[in-house]
């Protein structure tokens, strides 16, 4: 019996913001607007120094899970977090977007709690630095497979293929929700993470039931400039396929059946969490049964509206808008 519309499994990150100035940013080493990975010391060191943090729960699948929730269906997500302070926070924090969070905070963990600490600068730019700590070591003993059994769909994030035990956890999440009759799917997560994970990538296209990604995600899996190539490649494999093209119509193919979503031009205030809300209205219209199109749409609504402010979560009232645009 289904129990979730939709359940995730993703890297469990807290996002950790505060102001800066350039000044600072040269102080500390940290180079200006792009993310790096960083190791547990200077982790700390970053967290110590920062002044007025703000901390919510972040992770692309996370963000995705967190705005579902919000938009008022029965959701959960698979994730690992230390039984620390931030560890705490982040499984409240999923549970009071209305999200379920079936991993309880690990005593004694091998690592602490992932987190990223994001230095926003007053012209507005991001400068962020990730410690991947234990959400990284997500693995399949942290899979209740009752679960991904209960779900409709299963949203999995592309990152966990980076460590073996994460693509076993990924595998195991998509077999009992399949198993189930459920249908599971994939983010692509970035260009980067396919070149990494292309052969594993280019399998799970024709084996599972859905795959979301963007256009330079989609060139970087097929190898190939020409977009539209690469997409008819996809269609031909997998069950839907949708492709993101910043500022540009929204690409969705099932079967036989193709749609277009547009994209409405706007000025982002700040653009982090634009691909994991547009995941989430996708597929809010997915898991209630509208077409294609209206889904598209509603994905295109939810990454304007969290375009539209600081932040990777909505914060307005999706469903407000979704009846504004007159798609519910």
């Amino acid at each position: 019996m289904t129990q979730y519309h939709v359940a995730g499994i993703g890297n469990a990150i807290v996002d950790v913001l505060t102001q800066s100035d350039d000044a600072f940013l040269s102080k500390m080493g940290i180079e200006k607007g792009i993310m790096q990975l960083i190791e547990r010391d200077r982790a700390e060191l970053l967290y110590d120094a920062m002044d007025e943090r703000t901390q919510i729960a972040g992770g692309s699948v996370g963000n995705t899970i967190a705005g579902l929730g919000a938009m008022g269906l029965d959701t959960a997500f698979i994730g690992r977090v230390r039984d620390d302070e931030l560890g705490r926070a982040y499984a409240a924090d999923m549970k009071a977007a209305g999200s379920a969070f079936p991993n309880a905070p690990v005593k004694e963990g091998e690592l602490p709690t992932s987190r990223c600490m994001i230095f926003v600068s007053p012209d507005g730019e991001r400068s962020m630095n990730t410690y991947l700590g234990i959400s990284s070591e997500v693995g399949p003993d942290d899979v209740d497979e009752s679960v991904p059994a209960s779900a409709k769909l299963l949203f999995l994030e592309g990152y966990l293929y980076d460590k073996p035990k994460g693509k076993l956890a990924f595998e195991a999440a998509a077999r009992a929700c399949r198993a189930s009759g459920g249908k599971a799917g994939i983010a692509l997560s970035d260009p980067f993470c396919v070149d990494r994970h292309r052969g594993d990538f280019r399998k799970l296209v024709r084996d599972l039931d859905y795959v979301i990604g963007n256009e330079h995600e989609w060139r970087s899996l097929y190898e190939t400039d020409d977009l539209g190539a690469a997409l008819e490649q996809a269609a031909a494999e997998s069950g839907m396929i949708v492709c993101t093209r910043s500022g540009h119509d929204v690409v969705i193919v099932r079967g036989d059946e193709e749609a277009v979503a547009p994209v409405k031009t706007i000025t982002p205030v700040d653009a982090t969490g634009a691909g994991d809300q547009f995941a989430a209205g996708f597929l809010y219209g997915i898991a209630k049964d509208y077409p294609l199109e209206v889904a598209g749409r509603m994905g295109c609504a939810a990454a304007a509206e969290v375009i539209s402010h600081v932040g990777a979560r909505p914060e307005a009232n999706m469903l407000d808008i979704f009846r504004t645009e007159g798609l519910i």
